[in-house]
């Protein structure tokens, strides 16, 4: 762990900011979709922008720092939406239609749940990045897997699939336990992990139901409410 709240900043920002710069090259020269462009940020950026917490020492000011970095990439994605900054290589990587303002909807929400989250629950709880693990591997996974292999829709949702739906409750839960098991490691959390498991697969599940449900561009609030909501109750 770095003790210079600063250098951790830098390096945080500067590792943000190539995962996203590789991804919108990528979308840029052809190379991937700007559909599965967007997707791959969306589950990748949250693992390694709550991986570089560890980068930060443990000093009051830590989390408004690394805040910064979800604020100003959300700034950005703002500015873009509206046309104030032109970036084709950025509305090819997260936009399905090549219209910037669709920046404007889940991607400007899904940066918004960064900020607030890493500032409200930062290393104090795993709540925080439970709701921020299942919102990426979850959702993200979920899109991917049911619009490429999904064919059964769901009875109470056209729009999405049986395949799709445990692949947000398989993903969801993988990338939650994964990201959970690094932090008890390095000694951030003190209880045992598997005192974590029964309280992860509760909230996993519920968060896969809310994710169902019939709402569009807003899944990045639901299912990050819905997780935050149970973890209070289950993981405090």
């Amino acid at each position: 762990m770095l003790s210079n709240v600063f250098l951790a900043l830098v390096l945080t920002f500067v590792i943000a900011l190539s995962w996203l710069r590789i991804n919108d090259f990528a979308a840029h020269r052809g190379w991937v979709s700007s559909s599965l462009s967007r997707k791959i940020i969306h589950i990748g950026t949250g693992p390694v922008f709550v991986l570089c917490w560890l980068l930060f020492p443990d000093k009051p000011a830590a989390r408004y720092l690394a805040a910064l970095v979800p604020l100003g990439i959300t700034l950005q994605f703002l500015l873009v939406g509206l046309g104030v900054i032109k970036d084709d290589s950025a509305v090819e990587a997260m936009s399905r239609s090549g219209d910037p303002r669709e920046i404007l909807r889940g991607p400007l929400f899904y940066g918004i749940v960064f900020v607030v989250l890493t500032i409200v629950y930062w290393k104090d709880s795993p709540i925080g990045m439970v709701g921020l693990m299942l919102m990426c591997g979850g959702d993200g996974l979920a899109d991917v897997i049911g619009r490429r292999w999904g064919q059964k829709s769901l009875p109470w949702s056209s729009q999405k699939t049986w395949l799709g739906m445990l692949g947000m409750l398989l993903g969801g839960w993988l990338f939650t336990v994964l990201i959970l098991s690094i932090f008890v490691f390095a000694g951030v959390f003190a209880a045992p992990f598997s005192a974590y498991l029964p309280a992860l697969t509760v909230i996993a599940l519920a968060a896969t139901l809310v994710e169902s449900l019939p709402f569009e561009e807003i899944d990045n609030i639901t299912v990050t409410l819905a997780a935050i909501l149970l973890g209070h109750l289950l993981l405090v």
